[in-house]
C-alpha cells in the first residue's frame, strides 16, 4: 500500500484516498505536430523498474493534482510535489539520490 502526502492540504493517506494519473513530466505537443510525436506521447512510456516520477489526484481532499516521486520495485514513495512544476524540487532529487547512488535526473530530463 501507499502512503502519499497531498503538497496542497498536507493531508497524508492511503493511496486510494487518491487517483493515478500515468508518468508525469512528459512533453505534450500540440496542434500541429506530427502524427509520430502525437504518437510517442499517447503510446510510448518508459515504464522503468526503479524511481519513477507520476501524477496523482487527491479526489477523496482537494481534488487537486500533483507529482510523487517512488520507487516501483519497493514501493517507496520518496515525496511529492506540485504539479505545476516543471521537475523534481532539487530536495526531493538529493534524497533520491542519497538513496541510491550514481541515480541522476538527467537519466529522466
Amino acid at each position: 500500500m501507499l502512503l502519499l502526502e497531498c503538497p496542497y492540504c498536507g493531508v497524508r493517506g492511503e493511496e486510494t484516498e487518491f487517483h493515478g494519473g500515468g508518468e508525469a513530466h512528459l512533453t505534450r505537443h500540440g496542434p500541429g505536430s506530427d502524427d509520430a510525436d502525437f504518437e510517442g506521447y499517447l503510446f510510448h512510456r518508459e515504464n522503468a523498474k526503479g524511481v519513477h516520477f507520476e501524477r496523482w489526484r487527491h479526489v477523496n481532499g482537494c481534488g487537486k493534482w500533483f507529482h510523487a516521486a517512488r520507487c516501483t520495485v519497493t514501493l517507496e514513495v520518496f515525496g511529492t510535489y506540485p504539479a505545476q512544476t516543471t521537475e523534481p524540487p532539487q530536495d526531493l532529487r538529493a534524497a533520491i539520490s542519497a538513496k541510491r547512488p550514481g541515480w541522476t535526473w538527467r537519466d529522466f530530463a
